[in-house]
């Protein structure tokens, strides 16, 4: 690919939507710009399950017509691909497991739905773990996802997928889902923007196995982008009994006065310790908001660390899967899962229930510590992308690690449902991401957005492309 279609690759969505308008760009050119980059990288990167290139062209030359005929919808002709969990109608729907490898979707998810209303080219399905079930996107379909800056390392999970799409300049804007952290986790690895929002603010259809840990949401370069794709994607749906009323918020609005706001840096969560280069990098990133006219406190001592609920209601909804058939499948499951589908067997009804009711005593005390703030800062994780096809680190400077312990700050807030997003913080000595997380108040996914937005201008990211793009290459 030329240097021209290497720039089309990497122009965001707010920036195609304008070439577009001013018909110096047709979205015909993009896709196949998006589609020769899937060709040439996808063989190294495995972030894509299925690529819906006849499909995408077809949509694309639509989008020209509609542009010649004066159409101006939100995202008419900016290529999205969505995250293998989430069916799209017609489009084999894996949820990156042996036993659905050639199931066929019927009908598309609200958010597909939102997104195709849009105007939005969807290019495919990207590459998940079984069911979302860990923070690496590995699975006996295709193997693991390999991150963009190193190919040895993992581009994270659940929507590792997604997230190794988006920073490869395999289309700008992709759809994650999140559980535990698996929209922010993949973007730190991968240095782009994850944002997760609202419990409920965009609905979950089919319901997740672990439906109330549950989010969806975009993944993108820019944070103009993510709150472009959200203002799509947000809104009630009968289908989702949790989703939100309208919020009449609007995402486009993006600038905020921050001087005064009070924000709370948070080092560590529990007994998990977090790398030296990820804390000192994260913490530098967090300073920025000084500059802003921001009051920045630090915690003293480790935030509760609710793994033991996250544990029982994410290892219960596993087991409950395959309540009925384990036996008979499990030999098409992948192990690692197993080992947590039979934990989950172990746990008793009573167990469950505190887990449930633990869930809800964990968010009001997490309120209660942090409601004189208006924004938590911290790494999104305590280290940077471990071995590709790994369920897990393995340890932390020599603390044992299981397949969620390691990520304790991204899951407290799935626990709590508040907004959370990671931006790009910086680079390792060894050139791998690291992201800074921003925590937003109880249902503040607008003013998350903003305190992203801002660092963002102080600390842009967008100029540097991973490794792999410039690389290139057609066979690992």
């Amino acid at each position: 690919m030329d240097s021209g279609g290497l720039e089309v690759c990497f122009l965001s969505a707010t920036e195609l939507l304008a070439e577009y308008r001013r018909r110096a760009l047709s979205p015909v050119e993009v896709v196949d710009a998006v589609l020769e980059q899937i060709e040439r990288l996808d063989s190294l990167l495995h972030a894509f399950i299925t690529v819906t290139a006849e499909e995408a062209r077809q949509q694309a030359l639509e989008a020209e017509y509609a542009y010649a005929h004066g159409d101006r919808r939100p995202l008419l002709g900016v290529p999205v691909s969505i995250k293998d969990v989430t069916p799209v109608a017609g489009v084999r729907w894996t949820s990156g497991s042996l036993l659905w490898q050639d199931r066929i979707a019927t009908e598309d998810a609200p958010i597909v739905e939102r997104l195709r209303a849009a105007g939005a080219v969807i290019i495919g399905k990207t590459n998940t773990p079984e069911l979302g079930w860990k923070g690496d996107s590995g699975n006996r379909l295709i193997g693991p996802t390999r991150n963009p800056w190193n190919l040895e390392r993992t581009a994270g999970g659940s929507s590792g997928g997604a997230a190794a799409a988006v920073a490869a300049g395999m289309g700008p804007l992709a759809q994650g889902t999140d559980g535990a952290g698996s929209v922010r986790i993949p973007a730190s690895f991968c240095g782009i923007v994850g944002f997760k929002p609202s419990f409920g603010l965009v609905p979950y259809y089919p319901p997740s196995a672990v439906e109330l840990l549950a989010h969806v949401g975009p993944m993108t370069r820019t944070v103009a982008d993510a709150a472009l794709m959200l203002a799509v994607m947000a809104g009630p749906d009968p289908r989702d009994r949790n989703s939100l009323p309208d919020t009449g918020a609007d995402f486009a609005r993006l600038e905020d006065d921050f001087r005064g706001k009070r924000l709370l840096w948070l080092a560590r969560v529990g007994e998990v310790p977090v790398e030296r280069e990820v804390a000192e990098i994260a913490r530098r990133a967090a300073a920025a908001f000084e500059e802003l006219g921001c009051v920045i406190d630090e915690r003293t001592e480790p935030l509760e660390d609710p793994y033991p609920a996250l544990d029982i209601l994410w290892s219960s909804a596993m087991a409950a899967v395959h309540r009925d058939d384990y036996e008979q499948v499990r030999e098409l499951l992948d192990p690692g899962r197993c080992t947590v589908i039979e934990r989950g067997f172990g746990w008793r009804g009573v167990d469950v229930a505190w887990a449930l009711a633990e869930r809800s005593r964990y968010a009001d005390r997490l309120r209660r510590e942090i409601e004189a703030y208006d924004f938590v800062l911290s790494p999104t994780t305590p280290v940077t992308a471990f071995a590709a096809g790994a369920d897990h680190p393995g340890s932390i400077d020599g603390y044992p690690t299981t397949y969620l312990n390691w990520t304790p700050f991204t899951y407290p807030f799935n626990l709590t449902g508040q907004p959370a997003v990671s931006v790009p913080a910086g680079f390792t000595s060894t050139g791998l991401p690291v992201g800074l997380q921003i925590v937003g108040r109880w249902r503040d996914d607008l003013g998350t957005l903003r305190a992203a937005s801002a660092f963002e201008r102080l600390r842009p990211w967008r100029h540097r492309w991973p490794p792999v793009v410039t690389e290139g290459g057609t066979s690992r």
